[in-house]
């Protein structure tokens, strides 16, 4: 199964895999226009691979099959304070400051 994978103008970090190249039919318009002007990054072959960098290789292939399209959304970012504030409430808790 081939794909195009397409990075946004707009949001970093945040990518669509297509069947077809150039082909965004099948994306919603609200989509579009948040995404941006898409640019293409690769062409993959999805059968020849065993896993993908930062999605799951099962899951871009049922949405490929079912909407025509996946959507790979950047990671969270992790709140260094709250956790830093949690370790030390902890720390606090069990009598270590």
């Amino acid at each position: 199964m081939l794909c195009a994978i397409y990075k946004s103008a707009r949001k970093a970090q945040t990518y669509i895999f297509v069947k077809t190249r150039d082909d965004f039919s099948s994306v919603p318009d609200g989509l579009m226009k948040t995404f941006g002007t898409p640019q293409l990054v690769t062409l993959v072959n999805l059968a020849t691979k065993n896993k993908l960098a930062m999605a799951d290789l099962e899951k871009v292939k049922a949405n490929l099959d079912e909407t025509g399209f996946y959507l790979q959304l950047p990671p969270p970012q992790e709140d260094l304070l709250k956790t830093h504030k949690a370790e030390m409430e902890a720390k606090k808790e069990q009598g270590e400051l």
